[in-house]
C-alpha cells in the first residue's frame, strides 16, 4: 500500500494549472506564500540540511529545493546529523521527527542549548500531524511545521519565508543602531539579540525574539493573533493561530516573574502591559 506523502505539480501547455493524482497526492493551497515570496528580491545562496530516514522523500526535497538555487546536503541519522550540524552549522534545518539515532526533538533540544546552533532556523517535517506533536515541536524551538502528507512546495515556500524572516531580522539588527526596549524589568537589547530578564540572561529563539519586541514596540496596545501571524510570522491571518498561542506559552515561561506582563485578551489576542 503507498503512503500519503506528497503532491507533484505539473506546468501544463494551456496555463492552467492541474495537479496530477499520484499515490503521494494531499490538497493543499500555497497561493499566498508564493505571492509572498515572489513578491519579495531574491535571497543569497542557502546552505540547506535535510534530516530524513525515508530515502524517497530525500530525494524529493532535495530535487526541488537543489531547483531553486539551494546548497543541499542529506543525513538519514539524527546522531550523524547533529555531529555533522554542529561541525558545520546550515543556514536553515529540514528536520523529521522520527529518526534512527536520535530523534528530531532531542536534536532540536541540543541545538537550541548550544549558542553556536541556537540561532539555525528549523522547519520539522513529520508524518506525526497530531496537534499535540505540532506544539511540542513549536515549544522545542522550530520555526516551521509540516505534517505528512505535504506537498514539496510547499516545503520549498515555508523555507524560503522562514529565511527571509531570518535574513531580514539580522540585516535590520546589524544596520540599526544601538536600540534597548525596556518594559519593567524586561529589557531587550536589540542589536545584539539579547533579553535579561531581571538582570539574567535568557536566549530565545529568532521567533520568540521577533514576537516580543513587536509586543515590546507595541507596548499597551492589543495585538489580534492574526496581526501576529501576519508581522512576526509574514503568514495570512487564516493560517493556524495556535502557532501564536504556542510561542506567547514558551515566552511567558523564559519571562518567569515578569511573564504576567503579556496579558491574553480573551476572543481578541495578546498586549503587553508596562
Amino acid at each position: 500500500m503507498h503512503k500519503t506523502l506528497f503532491k507533484v505539480y505539473e506546468p501544463p501547455a494551456d496555463g492552467v494549472s492541474r495537479a496530477i493524482s499520484t499515490p503521494f497526492s494531499t490538497p493543499f493551497s500555497t497561493l499566498f506564500v508564493e505571492i509572498c515570496v515572489l513578491a519579495l528580491p531574491p535571497m543569497a545562496q542557502a546552505r540547506i540540511y535535510i534530516v530524513e530516514d525515508e530515502e524517497d522523500i530525500a530525494e524529493v526535497l532535495s530535487y526541488n529545493l537543489e531547483k531553486e538555487g539551494f546548497q543541499v546536503e542529506v543525513e538519514r541519522r539524527g546522531d550523524a546529523a547533529l555531529e555533522a550540524i554542529r561541525r558545520d552549522p546550515p543556514d536553515l534545518l529540514v528536520l523529521d521527527l522520527m529518526l534512527p539515532g536520535i530523534d528530531g526533538k532531542e536534536i532540536t533540544r541540543s541545538l537550541k542549548r548550544e549558542p553556536a546552533t541556537a540561532g539555525i532556523p528549523i522547519v520539522m517535517l513529520t508524518a506525526r500531524g497530531e496537534e499535540l506533536d505540532r506544539i511540542v515541536g513549536l515549544e522545542l524551538g522550530a520555526d516551521d511545521y509540516i505534517p505528512k502528507p505535504f506537498s514539496p512546495r510547499e516545503v520549498v515556500l515555508r523555507v524560503q519565508a522562514v529565511l527571509r524572516r531570518t535574513q531580514a531580522a539580522t540585516a535590520s539588527e546589524s544596520a540599526a543602531p544601538r536600540e534597548v526596549l525596556e518594559v519593567g524589568r524586561i529589557k531587550l537589547d536589540v542589536p545584539a539579540h539579547r533579553l535579561y530578564v531581571r538582570g539574567t540572561e535568557t536566549p530565545l529563539t529568532a521567533t520568540e525574539f521577533r514576537l516580543l519586541k513587536l509586543l515590546m514596540e507595541r507596548c499597551g496596545r492589543v495585538q489580534s493573533r492574526g496581526q501576529l501571524l501576519s508581522d512576526v510570522w509574514g503568514y495570512a491571518e487564516d493560517v493556524d493561530s495556535r502557532t501564536v498561542d504556542t510561542h506567547i506559552r514558551r515566552l511567558r515561561r523564559k519571562l518567569g516573574g515578569e511573564a504576567e506582563r503579556i496579558e491574553t485578551i480573551i476572543g481578541v489576542g495578546y498586549r503587553l502591559r508596562a
